[in-house]
């Protein structure tokens, strides 16, 4: 292995290590929104809030500020100190989490430059993640600012916009850490056909729009509602599901069909990937592109079987963060399945 190779290696590395805090990020952010605890920051300090209420005093000036916004005033005044900061730590771990990846991203970045580790074709590809990354921070705040209102209510189009950037981030930097990993120079005695190679494309994009589905479903929290399955209020369809005018709306802004859409999804996953799965085991594929399709159906079920299980159990925190850990990692699997899929040779 060369030189230049044992570089491609450990830049793949630290992006895999980025991913990992992506990800982690993801779940935590699921937490915080499930605990009620994402308005509980009512300020950004992106420099100068590293560091919690230290005192007594310092805690009680942080919880004032709180209590002075719609969230305390119409849902939590009954809160005491205590019930706050137990509020306060996740949002806190969220952005100090978001901080740190911002570190655990320039630092090596600046010493690979430097050193002349990195190809100069792949600068721009590094310095657009790190641009990405600051602006998924801006637009976390900005989806926070939403719920800093009258009606203490993040918005569910902010949300989404939130949960998409951080997708995109997140398959950006995966899709470039597999490309310094595995070498295109790599030796493939078998083919991928472009129809499979066109169909793990679509399915990847289906499965992101099924998550935006999701995040329409968090945003609105209804989850919370029909907590029954497959029926909706004993229907298959349930009957609200255009009870908002104009029609486009209730894609958007209706529980009853924002749920109903993300099962219709989740249901045509369960179609479409073992057809997809069917079709890429049937093909002479990379190997490990078929060790990825495996996992692709083993993590499916695994998937479905959590969303079946958060709704049936009204949305237990560990089970709904489980959840939303789990639409990543399909999406993380597909990904890799394409990547191996569109380098092999035709």
């Amino acid at each position: 292995m060369t030189l230049s190779n044992n570089n491609q290696k450990a830049i793949a590395i630290w992006l895999f290590i980025c991913c990992a805090a992506i990800f982690a990020m993801v779940v935590l952010g699921g937490v915080t929104r499930l605990t009620g605890s994402g308005l509980s920051m009512v300020e950004w300090e992106p420099l100068m809030g590293v560091l919690p209420p230290l005192s007594h005093s310092e805690w009680q000036e942080t919880f004032l500020l709180y209590q002075q916004f719609p969230e305390y005033l119409i849902n939590n005044y009954s809160m005491n100190l205590e019930e706050f900061k137990s509020i306060f730590w996740f949002e806190y771990s969220h952005r100090l989490l978001g901080r740190a990846i911002g570190v655990i991203f320039i630092i090596p970045l600046i010493y690979f430059i430097i050193t002349g580790k990195v190809r100069k074709s792949l600068i721009p590809k590094l310095v657009g993640m790190f641009i990405l990354g600051g602006l998924q921070g801006l637009m976390g705040w900005y989806m926070v600012k939403s719920g800093l209102v009258q009606d203490p209510h993040v918005s569910q189009y902010r949300l989404t916009a939130h949960l998409a950037l951080a997708f995109i981030v997140y398959a950006y930097i995966f899709w470039a850490a597999l490309d310094l990993f595995f070498s295109r120079q790599d030796s493939y005695i078998e083919t991928s056909p472009g129809k499979l190679k066109r169909f793990s494309v679509l399915l990847t994009l289906f499965i992101f729009i099924t998550v935006l589905s999701g995040g329409f479903v968090a945003g609105l929290k209804a989850g919370y509602v029909f907590n029954t399955f497959p029926l909706m209020g004993g229907r298959l369809i349930p009957e609200s599901i255009f009870a908002l005018s104009p029609v486009w709306k209730n894609f958007f802004e209706n529980m009853a069909t924002v749920q109903f859409d993300h099962r219709v999804m989740a249901t045509m996953l369960f179609i479409i990937v073992p057809l997809f799965w069917l079709t890429a085991t049937r093909q002479n594929i990379p190997v490990r592109a078929r060790v990825g399709v495996h996992l692709l159906l083993a993590m499916l079920v695994v998937q479905l079987g959590l969303g079946i299980s958060t709704l049936l159990l009204h949305v237990p925190v560990p089970l709904a963060a489980a959840h939303q850990g789990g639409a990543l990692m399909l999406f993380t699997i597909m990904l890799f399945v394409s990547h191996e899929l569109w380098r092999a040779p035709t």
